[in-house]
């Protein structure tokens, strides 16, 4: 993916993030806000927005897991995988 399109889906996601904060205040996505990197953030690198998406999907998928478990608890098991991928990727280049 583009950097552009990156940023995209991370825009999509923090949409879907304020929705599940507004639906439940007491949700936190402590993870994704300490990584201080918002889809506004344009001069932030490609992988760090790509970080931010994959741990900002493992929070939303831990969320949903009130809704549907055995989905979300998939789909958060392969974010944080993806999540730690691009981490690992980071602190190599």
């Amino acid at each position: 993916m583009h950097k552009e399109e990156l940023i995209n889906l991370h825009k999509m996601l923090a949409e879907v993030k304020e929705y599940f904060e507004e639906i439940n205040p007491e949700l936190k996505f402590t993870q994704y806000t300490s990584l201080k990197i918002t889809p506004s953030q344009q001069h932030k690198s490609k992988m760090e927005h790509k970080y931010a998406i994959f741990v900002l999907g493992t929070e939303i998928a831990n969320a949903m897991k009130e809704v549907d478990y055995s989905s979300s608890s998939r789909i958060s098991a392969r974010m944080k995988e993806l999540a730690d991928k691009t981490l690992k990727e980071m602190d190599e280049s």
